[in-house]
């Protein structure tokens, strides 16, 4: 008999204050996979230095859109860092695409990018570098452990609100206001 399974699969993972590892304090992770062997996601609300224009100079990709130049390039977790994602809006797919759900991919193409430069990609994206990972059970420990909160993703919170408030608009979606919350939950 197999144990019940709940995948957390297009849920956002939301840091909680005590969480003191620097690659994910004061993070919102979207979840692109959860199943037994492990998860992965990618960190919404992490710009880096990088913006777009910089990426495709480095890959040799003409870039058609100018307001495309200055989009920046996430840190989307310290996993594979130097390999690009690209989560996006599923009306498209490209041959590396992991269709998430209904309204979300994820992507790890050069053709996508080159889509994308040349205003032929999915309405809505968030290029990242890296993602982050879990082997099988440790996500479940680490939520059992307080160290997430965990909602359903919400696109609007995902594709269309800029990072800096990424982090209380997830926490809104929850009904949460994290500057309540004590880092000592559970200890009295």
């Amino acid at each position: 008999m197999t144990a019940f399974f709940d995948s957390f699969k297009n849920h956002f993972l939301i840091s909680m204050p005590h969480l003191d590892d620097p690659h994910f304090e004061h993070t919102v992770i979207y979840l692109c996979e959860h199943n037994h062997d492990g998860a992965m996601g990618i960190i919404i609300n992490r710009p880096s230095s990088i913006d777009f224009s910089e990426l495709a100079d480095h890959l040799g990709i003409q870039v058609a859109n100018p307001r495309l130049a200055s989009e920046l390039i996430y840190t989307g977790g310290p996993v594979e860092a130097e390999r690009g994602f690209i989560l996006h809006s599923a009306e498209k797919s490209w041959g590396n695409t992991l269709k998430i759900t209904d309204e979300v991919s994820l992507s790890a193409s050069l053709e996508t990018l080159e889509n994308i430069a040349e205003g032929k990609g999915p309405k809505d994206f968030r290029v990242t570098l890296g993602c982050a990972g879990w082997d099988g059970g440790q996500l479940e420990e680490e939520i059992a452990n307080n160290d997430w909160l965990v909602c359903e993703a919400d696109l609007d919170v995902l594709f269309h609100t800029p990072s800096e408030l990424q982090f209380s608009a997830a926490t809104n979606v929850l009904g949460i206001d994290m500057t309540r919350l004590s880092p000592d939950i559970g200890h009295g």
